[in-house]
This record gives C-alpha cells, sequence and structure tokens, in this order.
C-alpha cells in the first residue's frame, strides 16, 4: 500500500538528533515546519536485554527506540512527507552505522535511487536483514573486517532493518520519492525548506504509531506551520 511517498512494509508497530531536512534549492518556493507530538503521557523506554558480544554490545543501556518521547511530548524519527511535491530526486549516499551494537540513525530517510552505505564500527560480526517488498530484500553477513558495504535502494519504499547476530537491533529505511521530507529531531521538531507554493497534503509517519495527515498552504517566500498529534492505537 502506498503511503505519502513511501511504501510501508510491516505494520507501525520507527535517533537523529536533529532535524533533516531535503536541501532542494529552488529559487521560489515556502517552508513547512512544525512539531510531531505524542498525546498523552510519555512512555517510559524498555531497556532491551543484551545477549551476546557484551565486551562491545554491554557497554552502555540499550533501550527500545520505537517510540522515543522528550520531556516537552515530542516524538523523535518520525518522518515528515510532503505528498505529490514535485522536485529534483538527487540520489545520495548516506549513513547507517552498526555502533555501540545499535542502528545510528535509528532512522534514515533518503530519495529513492540512493545507495545506504552500511558500516560496522563496531569490529564484530553483524548481519543486515532488510525486510522490504518494492525493493529486493538483503540478507547479508558483515564480519568485523568489512567495514563497509553499499546496497542500492531503487524504489520508494519503508524498509525495516535487522540484525540476525543480535536480535535487540532494528532500525528504519525511509525511501522516499519525493526531495521533500524531514526526520524530526530530539524535541519532535522539523523542518522542510523550498517547497513549490502549493496546496499540499502534509503526512507524518512513525513506526509504531501509524500515519496521520494535515493540509498545507504554500506560498513562495512564505512559512506554514503543520504540527501533529499522535496517539497509540486501541
Amino acid at each position: 500500500m502506498k503511503r505519502f511517498a513511501i511504501v510501508t512494509t510491516a505494520c507501525a508497530a520507527v535517533a537523529l538528533g536533529m532535524t533533516f531536512s531535503a536541501g532542494n534549492a529552488n529559487a521560489a518556493g515556502g517552508t513547512i515546519s512544525g512539531t510531531v507530538k505524542f498525546d498523552g503521557p510519555a512512555p517510559k523506554p524498555k531497556t532491551l536485554e543484551v545477549t551476546k558480544d557484551k565486551e562491545v554490545c554491554g557497554l552502555k543501556p540499550h533501550l527500545d527506540e520505537d517510540l522515543v518521547v522528550g520531556d516537552g511530548g515530542g516524538i523523535q524519527n518520525a518522518v515528515v512527507v510532503v505528498k505529490g511535491a514535485k522536485g529534483d530526486l538527487k540520489p545520495q549516499t548516506v549513513t547507517f552505522d552498526q555502533k555501540g551494537c545499535r542502528y545510528e540513525p535509528h532512522v534514515l530517510a533518503f530519495p529513492a535511487g540512493s545507495t545506504v552505505k552500511i558500516m560496522n564500527s563496531d569490529g564484530i560480526l553483524h548481519n543486515i536483514h532488510t525486510y522490504s517488498t518494492a525493493n529486493p530484500a538483503f540478507n547479508a553477513a558483515q564480519p568485523k573486517f568489512k567495514k563497509e558495504m553499499d546496497k542500492q535502494i531503487d524504489k520508494p519504499e519503508a524498509i525495516k532493518v535487522t540484525c540476525d547476530a543480535h536480535g535487540w537491533m532494528h532500525g528504519w529505511w525511509i525511501a522516499t520519492d519525493t526531495p521533500y521530507y524531514a526526520v524530526t529531531d530530539d524535541k519532535g521538531n522539523y523542518t522542510i525548506k523550498d517547497v513549490p507554493a502549493g496546496d499540499y497534503t502534509v503526512e507524518v509517519w512513525q513506526e509504531k504509531l501509524g500515519t496521520q495527515d494535515e493540509k498545507a498552504d504554500v506560498k513562495d517566500g512564505g512559512s506554514s506551520n503543520v504540527n501533529f498529534s499522535l496517539k497509540t492505537k486501541g
């Protein structure tokens, strides 16, 4: 099912630590910015058990990152996309690191056609396993002597990533069909610049809470504020 410029391949049941926006340099355009917040008391992060390679993986506590909510209620690692916004979809080379037996960043967003450079900074055996339908699934061991692997993602899709060697590791690759997207920072904030003037549907995706749509009217040189409030389903 195609949603907001990506195809979700698993149930929405997804740390940049900063706002990421696609810097598409249009001479004219506007800015969409806002906050993604959790509706309700912030859930307490769950501590994950480190079961192997503790000399590398157990140096710091591991917390479940499927829903990270800050003190002010902002949700980190939500992906905001301006649906239908046309622009130059330039493929990039983006980095997805395995460091301390966690993925950095937890959610990696990029234009479809980009190449993911998979790093192994831990110096131990990892195994990257992706779950996808629009793109071929990828399952490959990455031993300590193999510091880098490259994987090109050609089609828009939300791809879950796990490590078969360390069961607590999981993350997401979000390949979009528009250059106008952002990943929220640790306060739930995002900014998307240089959006062509027009009326749009703006969608947020979060791995556990699903999706939500809001409308935006973008004018050249103007700013539109689009906020989201997400809550647990059921």
